[in-house]
C-alpha cells in the first residue's frame, strides 16, 4: 500500500495542484532528488522534464553524456535498477559514470522505467543518500508513481483527449536549460556527415564530449554552429577554418 504522502502527491498531480512536482515527489519519497525524463527523438534520448534539486539535473546530464548508468540500463531492460549505494557497485559496470558521480556527490541512485511491455516512454530517477537501503515503502511509492506517470503519458492523462498529457498537469515543458534540441540536431548533422545511423552518430558525439571533458550540449552546439565537423573515421572531428565548415 502506498504511503499517505504519495497518495496526496498523486491526487494533487491529477488535480493540477502541484507547483513543483519534482520537489513534491522527492519529499514524498524521502529522496535526495528526483528526475523525470521522457524518451524523445529518433535515437531516442532522455529529455528531462522534472528535476529537483540542481544535483539531480547534473547527474542526469552526466548519464546522458556518458551513455551509461542506472537510467540507460533501466530504459534498456525495462526493469528497475536499484543501487542505493554506488560505492558497492562493481567498477566495471559503469566505469566512466561511477567516479564522475562520486565527484558530483551522488551516493545512490534508483531508476524506474516508464513503459508497458516493450513500450518505453521515459524513466524516473531517484537519488538516495547512500546511508541506508531503499525501504519497502519507498520502493512501493516509487513504483506507484511510475505507474501513474506511465498511464498518464500513454493514455493522454485522466482529463482527456487528444493526447494532451497536460490533463494530468505534470508540467511537461522542460526547463530551457535542459532542453536537448541542439543535441538531436547535431546528431542528425553527424549522421549525414558520416553516413551512419542516428544511434551511431549519437555515440560519436558522446565519445567526443567524454574525450574532450566538455558537456555534451556544448559539443552539440559547436556542431550545429559548424565549428566542429565529424567528416570521416580516420581524422575524426575537426574544426573547419573560420568555423564555416
Amino acid at each position: 500500500m502506498i504511503s499517505d504522502g504519495m497518495a496526496e502527491v498523486l491526487r494533487s498531480l491529477r488535480l493540477g495542484e502541484v507547483a513543483d512536482p519534482a520537489r513534491a515527489c522527492a519529499q514524498a519519497l524521502g529522496a535526495e532528488g528526483v528526475v523525470l525524463s521522457l524518451l524523445v527523438g529518433p535515437a531516442p534520448t532522455a529529455e528531462p522534464v522534472w528535476c529537483h534539486p540542481e544535483l539531480s539535473a547534473r547527474f542526469e546530464e552526466l548519464q546522458f553524456t556518458l551513455g551509461e548508468g542506472p537510467g540507460p540500463d533501466s530504459v534498456r531492460t525495462g526493469s528497475p535498477v536499484v543501487e542505493p549505494d554506488l560505492h558497492r557497485v562493481r567498477p566495471e559496470r559503469w566505469p566512466a559514470l561511477l567516479p564522475a558521480a562520486h565527484d558530483l556527490g551522488v551516493h545512490g541512485v534508483c531508476c524506474f522505467p516508464l513503459g508497458i511491455g516493450a513500450i518505453r516512454v521515459g524513466v524516473l530517477t531517484v537519488l538516495c543518500d547512500g546511508d541506508r537501503r531503499l525501504s519497502a515503502q519507498q520502493y512501493t511509492d516509487a513504483t506507484a508513481l511510475t505507474a501513474a506517470l506511465t498511464g498518464a503519458f500513454l493514455n493522454g492523462g485522466p482529463r482527456g483527449g487528444g493526447g494532451d498529457v497536460r490533463g494530468f498537469d505534470m508540467s511537461l515543458e522542460p526547463p530551457s536549460g535542459l532542453r536537448r534540441a541542439v543535441v538531436h540536431q547535431a546528431t542528425g548533422m553527424i549522421s549525414v556527415q558520416l553516413g551512419v545511423a542516428m544511434e551511431e552518430a549519437l555515440l560519436r558525439l558522446r565519445a567526443h564530449a567524454y574525450g574532450s571533458e566538455r558537456p555534451l550540449g556544448e559539443i552539440a552546439a559547436d556542431v550545429v554552429a559548424r565549428r566542429l565537423r565529424f567528416d570521416d573515421d580516420v581524422s575524426g572531428p575537426h574544426s573547419p577554418d573560420g568555423g564555416k565548415g
